[in-house]
């Protein structure tokens, strides 16, 4: 009604102070696929949703949050619009992973990656893969078969005590948040393929029964699959690789996955097109370093607009602002804005990077461009891009 949002965790947090069971009731007897992760949630559970449902009759069988509401109120105010759907394709905050798994049972969890993001509200990752592994641990044999990102060290840690692990390679190479061992605190080797290892204890990376290569996905069996996205770059390409492998544990027919994965174009408004009076922009949300790292090898306009604030959504420190690598950008034209585009100046001066600093969003999307301008931002300013340009965020 206020217009400040879809509405979905305020209907969760009264549905669940009227009722505090109504979690795990609306959990209870479902087929479930969650995913996790601090980069790709949101884009992964509406490829897996698209794949669940194009391998049945009634699409409203399969029950999801597409907004990227995730926290327990998310989760319980979208399976309340169809609590007698059998299947439920749930993004979920990995502070909430382990309720999942004790209160839900889910068939699969899709566990994609481990990054510093929001460590004011989530500290160190380290701490949230020990829960997940005292979950997966604690489920034992009743536990979820586990999707995992072959190449983070925290992932697979954390997913050894699973009953079943399916190994993917996501095609990505962000390796910043991985230097030490979880398992024993030895700094990790590489060797010359680029295979991540331990000297200090059993702990290695695994081989892969999905792997991504291009536009394609090598399978289990040796087949390669062309995946055809509408949603660009290679980050993308692995998160589908990840819910390809997850929609073939639950049984669907890969190939049938895939034609449903093709369908998805702007999940919860990424790679949306927004207008802004004579402005056309399309849409990037990206939270932290690894985010950032991969969302900029999809920038394509010049110039380029870079947007960021330091709300709560957004993790109130912008030190990571120092981990990305700006000089990518180097011979483009720049515009920083947003509340800490002070903040970005200062990272691009340093990367030697042109820019100039236009702190109000509306203002920076004035132009005049010549054709469809890339916009990267945080989420408090995604949000606000999203509700100014007119983007659907479901």
């Amino acid at each position: 009604m206020t217009g400040r949002g879809t509405g979905a965790s305020i209907k969760g947090a009264i549905m669940t102070r009227v009722d505090p069971t109504l979690f795990r009731t609306l959990l209870a007897g479902k087929r479930i696929g969650v995913v996790s992760g601090t980069n790709g949630k949101t884009t992964t559970t509406h490829l897996l949703t698209a794949a669940l449902r194009a391998s049945v009759a009634d699409p409203r069988e399969v029950v999801t949050n597409p907004d990227g509401a995730n926290l327990r109120e998310g989760v319980v105010s979208a399976l309340s619009t169809r609590p007698k759907a059998p299947i439920a394709a749930l993004e979920v905050d990995e502070q909430v992973v382990a309720d999942v798994i004790r209160h839900g049972r889910p068939e699969v969890l899709i566990m994609l990656n481990f990054s510093r993001d929001q460590l004011d509200r989530h500290h160190e990752i380290n701490a949230l893969g020990r829960k997940w592994r005292q979950a997966l641990t604690e489920a034992g044999d009743e536990g979820p078969t586990v999707v995992a990102n072959a190449k983070d060290p925290l992932v697979a840690w954390s997913a050894q005590p699973a009953r079943k692990v399916i190994w993917v390679d996501l095609g990505t190479d962000w390796s910043q948040d991985s230097a030490l061992c979880p398992n024993c605190g030895s700094v990790l080797g590489h060797d010359a393929a680029g295979r991540w290892d331990c000297p200090g204890c059993e702990l290695g990376e695994q081989p892969c029964d999905y792997r991504v290569d291009g536009d394609e996905v090598v399978m289990p069996d040796g087949e390669r699959m062309r995946l055809g996205l509408q949603v660009p770059g290679r980050f993308n390409n692995g998160n589908a690789a990840c819910a390809l492998a997850a929609a073939v544990e639950m049984g669907v027919y890969a190939p049938v996955a895939i034609r449903g994965m093709r369908t998805v174009q702007a999940p919860a408004g990424r790679f949306a097109i927004g207008t802004y009076g004579d402005t056309k922009a399309r849409l990037v949300l990206a939270k932290n370093p690894a985010g950032w790292a991969e969302s900029l090898l999809v920038m394509e306009s010049d110039p380029v607009i870079l947007a960021i604030d330091s709300l709560i959504a957004d993790g109130t420190d912008v030190s990571w602002l120092w981990d990305v690598d700006y000089e990518r950008l180097a011979g483009r034209r720049v515009i920083a804005t947003g509340p800490r585009s002070a903040d970005l100046a200062v990272r691009l001066s340093y990367a030697e990077v042109a820019h100039e600093v236009i702190p109000d969003v509306a203002d920076a999307l004035k132009g005049p461009f010549d054709g469809t301008v890339d916009v990267l931002a945080t989420y408090s300013v995604f949000l606000r891009l999203c509700r100014m340009g007119g983007v659907d965020l479901k």
